[in-house]
């Protein structure tokens, strides 16, 4: 990891690892400090944001096979070149070598984890990997908890880890750096996915828009 990456405060693009965790069908049923539609709404962004940038992206289940229930479909088709490492039991992905053998292949140092639960899920990995000298952040609200009490301590915990809370309008504002880019309109899109005011802001400036062409002509 160069100096000039752990020198700067907010995202390198090119040093960051999406980590999906147990987003699971069985699990998602469970989840009970935010809504199940904007929970999935904010990993699919996450996912999709990923494929935007050329970020890499690693999932994992624990116990697809068993009430936990496969991994949502959402996740791999907005992120087809997620690499997908299957568990053998362990609770903590960080325990299973395969796992840590795909984030270490990555060459990347930041990684963006979410998950359910956010307790056990997200949190056991990501303080593993701060443990290792990793740049963690949690991505709260693309992962999902049994109660909202469990969700604060949870943060309270990662903090005193070293790991940072984020969430996934400041995870995509951060890769983002700029409007002056010519994939603009593909980030403004996201937006309007997990923001329905925002939505209403395109829909107007595409409005404001025709009214002008249309004045022109």
């Amino acid at each position: 990891m160069s100096k000039a990456r752990h020198d700067n405060a907010l995202l390198d693009p090119e040093d960051a690892l999406v980590l999906l965790i147990d987003h699971q069908s069985g699990l998602l049923q469970t989840v009970k400090d935010i809504g199940l539609a904007e929970l999935r709404t904010n990993a699919t962004a996450l996912a999709k944001v990923a494929t935007l940038m050329n970020i890499p992206v690693v999932t994992t289940a624990s116990v697809p096979e068993g009430p936990n229930g496969p991994l949502i479909s959402d996740i791999s088709q907005h992120a087809p070149h997620a690499v997908y490492v299957p568990r053998q039991g362990e609770v903590n992905a960080w325990d299973n070598q395969e796992f840590v053998r795909a984030v270490h292949n990555t060459g990347k140092q930041t990684l963006l984890i979410a998950g359910i639960w956010t307790s056990v899920c997200v949190a056991f990995p990501a303080i593993s990997a701060r443990a290792e000298g990793y740049r963690v952040y949690a991505v709260i609200d693309a992962s999902g908890d049994m109660s909202w009490m469990a969700s604060q301590i949870t943060m309270a915990r990662l903090t005193q880890a070293g790991v940072i809370p984020i969430s996934t309008n400041a995870v995509i504002a951060d890769l983002q750096k700029t409007w002056n880019r010519p994939d603009a309109m593909e980030f403004a899109a996201l937006y309007a996915e997990f923001a329905p005011s925002y939505r209403a802001v395109l829909e107007s400036y595409r409005q404001a828009l025709d009214v002008g062409s249309q004045t022109e002509n």
